[in-house]
Order: structure tokens, then C-alpha cells, then sequence
């Protein structure tokens, strides 16, 4: 059952806050209704850590809807979409059958996986049909597309870098940073972000690197950062790749300050590496379950621990709190009309139009379907595997 505080949580959106996507074929049972929910993540490929999390995200919440005895109720469709568009591209056409008949009953809403490339892909056919697409993709183009139908319940690159440039700046007085990307369309949107923010405040890096998601070693990488005389390492990599390279530049810079991305506060990446490893590093993110000591997001991180058996990360918490979100809309959609007005076009108004309180931050559209605007900065000592939060950061829409 929820906590006493999750249960308020709940309560705090009213039975408004029943979960999030609708299908055409809403049927009533008793006195809810039961839709269909897409869920479009990749659990296969270099991003399978982030998929997973984004999944079990998503099935707590449609769990704790469930539970409370609430108006909408969801069966979930879990979708892999590997790691490429073309993947992606499938598991959509997947989600618009029904028992694999094409043509079948659609979702009104679809929740979208967490890469760029396969988003990219996936927008114009969320337009073609109208359907509100959600996603925790950080990829600042996203938004810039035009795309109505787009949702994006993490910050952008735009907004988590600002977070990620200031404190190596302001906080660890860099002059000097050395920025290591990845290849993909998340690490090419984070180093354009970096470089510029650096740029402005008149810093030049001494280092922007680029290396693939296959890349294994990382010795010749981090050689390269100590010969251009690096005075932070600044990394935006996926999960595999953020633990091999700090693992690298731990055994050739113990010393160097390190300031990753997101990935680096997944508990699945920290558990690679050792606590003394972890000494001198922070990173960005939305949120950080672990950090939390008590309320909401304290008993979020316990319920999905003994749920899932691992801890969540912040990927986790944006899909409840995406969900969540999508369910208020929809809620309200029954409100003012039942379930003959529930639309890709009414859910895809109520998203435009509508806050919501989630457990990481405040969600609200800027017009380009960018919901999140909060970032944080959450530091290892050294003595263990959960970070300390240190900074955080608001960027107005």
C-alpha cells in the first residue's frame, strides 16, 4: 500500500491525479475507466540502465493509481525500443495496435524513450496522429522542433547545464575545464550547451573531446585531459561510460574535480565504481532520490527500492512524476466532458495549460513543451554511494 505521505501526495491531486494516458477504447468499469498506456523505452542497448528506470517509473505510478481505488486506471504496454530510431520507429507502430491488428483502437498520449536520436524520429509521427508524446529526454532540440505535442518532464540541456557550467565555475573556480562527450545526439546537445556557457563567461576549454558509446578504455582519453593541464574534468556521458572514465581519471588525476552529467547520480553507475572513487565528484541532475532523508520523495525511494530491488535515480522520479502529471489531465478532460471527450487534442490542451506539483519540482509547459525547469548539483565524499546535494538551481522559463 502507499506510505501515509505518498497516500497524501495523492490526495494532494485529488482522485484528479489518476494516471496518465488515455486510449480511444476508455471503457467504464464501475466507476473508473480503464485505458491504454504505451510505454516506449529502450531496455536493450547502451541505454538500458536509464530504460529501465524510466519503466519501473512509470509501472509504480500506474501501481499507487491502482491502489488508491482512483477514477482512471491503466493497462500498461512496455515497449523496447532498443537503441536506435529505426527501433523506436517499430515499437511505435507497435503501440498503435491492438493484439497486433493494425488499425486497432489507439492511445491518446504515448510515453517516449529517453534518447534524442530515437525522439528525433519518433516527433513527426506523434504530430501525424496527434498524440501528446511525454518524455525525460534531455536533448535540448527537442523542444525547438515546433513539435505542439511534445512533453518533456526533465530538464533540457539547456537548463541542467547551466546548473552543470555554473558550479565548475563559480563553486570549483575552473578556468581550465576539459569537457569529454559522448557521440550520440545526448552528448553532442550537452557539449553545445557547456561550450557556450562556458564561452560566455569568457572560459575557453582546454579539451572537448568526443568518444562513442562503445568506447572501453578510456586511458588515452584522460592522458589527453592531464597533458592539456585540465583543472576540472567535466563529463557528459551515458551511465557505462561516465563510470569507465571516472575509473580512468581516478588512476591518472586522483585529484581532478570532476563534474559529470546526470548519469552519474544513477545508483547503478555509482555501484560500479568504489566510494573512494567517487571522492571529488559531482554531477547534475533534476532530483536525487537517494539524498532525500524524509517526505515525498523519501517514501517514493523506499516503495520503488522494495518494489524493484535497487534504488531509483532521477530518470525514476521524472516518469511518476510524468505520469502523474498526464493523469491530472486527463482527470480533468473526465471532469468537464466523461470519457467521450478524451482526445490526443484535450490531453494535449490540459498539458499546455496546466501545472503540476510533482516530487522532483514544479512542472509547467514554456510554450515549447519544456515542463521542468529545476537542476541540481549532489557531490560524493568518498565514504560512500550516496551524494550530499549542494547547489540547485532554478532556470525561468
Amino acid at each position: 500500500m502507499p506510505t501515509p505521505t505518498r497516500r497524501a501526495l495523492l490526495g494532494a491531486a485529488s482522485l484528479a491525479a489518476m494516471s496518465s494516458f488515455v486510449s480511444h477504447r476508455a471503457f467504464a468499469q464501475g466507476t473508473g475507466v480503464l485505458v491504454r498506456l504505451p510505454i516506449l523505452v529502450p531496455l536493450t542497448g547502451f541505454a538500458a540502465l536509464e530504460g529501465k528506470s524510466q519503466r519501473d517509473g512509470a509501472l509504480l505510478a500506474i501501481a499507487d493509481l491502482e491502489q488508491a481505488g482512483g477514477q482512471v486506471r491503466f493497462a500498461p504496454a512496455v515497449i523496447d525500443t532498443g537503441a536506435s530510431p529505426e527501433g523506436a520507429v517499430t515499437a511505435w507502430e507497435r503501440a498503435m495496435r491492438v493484439g497486433g491488428t493494425p488499425g486497432g483502437p489507439q492511445p491518446v498520449a504515448v510515453l517516449g524513450p529517453i534518447l534524442g536520436t530515437q525522439m528525433l524520429a519518433l516527433l513527426p509521427l506523434a504530430a501525424e496522429a496527434k498524440l501528446p508524446i511525454a518524455t525525460v529526454s534531455g536533448t535540448a532540440r527537442l523542444s525547438e522542433m515546433g513539435n505542439p505535442w511534445f512533453f518533456r518532464f526533465f530538464p533540457s540541456d539547456s537548463t541542467v547545464k547551466v546548473a552543470h557550467a555554473r558550479y565548475a565555475i563559480e563553486k570549483l573556480g575552473a578556468t581550465k575545464p576539459a569537457i569529454v562527450f559522448q557521440t550520440t545526439a545526448y552528448g553532442q546537445s550537452g557539449r553545445e550547451q557547456l561550450s557556450k556557457l562556458f564561452h560566455e563567461r569568457g572560459i575557453k576549454p582546454v579539451l572537448e573531446e568526443a568518444v562513442a558509446p562503445t568506447t572501453n578504455d578510456f586511458a588515452p582519453v584522460i592522458a589527453r585531459v592531464r597533458a592539456a593541464g585540465a583543472d576540472v574534468l567535466v563529463l557528459h556521458l551515458h551511465a557505462p561510460s561516465t563510470a569507465l572514465s571516472i575509473r580512468q581519471a581516478r588512476a591518472q588525476l586522483p585529484g581532478l574535480p570532476i563534474v559529470a552529467g546526470s548519469a552519474m547520480l544513477q545508483p547503478a553507475t555509482a555501484a560500479l565504481l568504489e566510494p573512494g572513487e567517487l571522492r571529488g565528484v559531482c554531477a547534475e541532475s533534476a532530483s536525487s532520490p537517494l539524498s532525500a532523508s524524509d517526505g515525498a520523495l523519501r517514501a517514493f525511494t523506499d516503495a520503488y527500492t522494495k518494489r524493484f530491488e535497487t534504488a531509483p535515480d532521477a530518470f525514476a522520479v521524472a516518469q511518476y512524476d510524468a505520469v502523474m502529471s498526464l493523469a491530472a489531465a486527463v482527470a480533468s478532460v473526465l471532469a468537464e466532458g466523461g470519457a467521450g471527450r478524451l482526445s490526443g487534442e484535450t490531453l494535449r490542451a490540459k498539458l499546455t495549460s496546466s501545472g503540476h506539483a510533482g516530487l522532483a519540482m514544479p512542472y509547467r509547459s514554456d510554450g515549447k513543451g519544456n515542463m521542468a525547469h529545476d537542476a541540481l548539483i549532489a557531490c560524493y565524499d568518498g565514504a560512500g554511494r550516496v551524494p550530499k546535494i549542494v547547489e540547485r538551481y532554478r532556470v525561468a522559463p
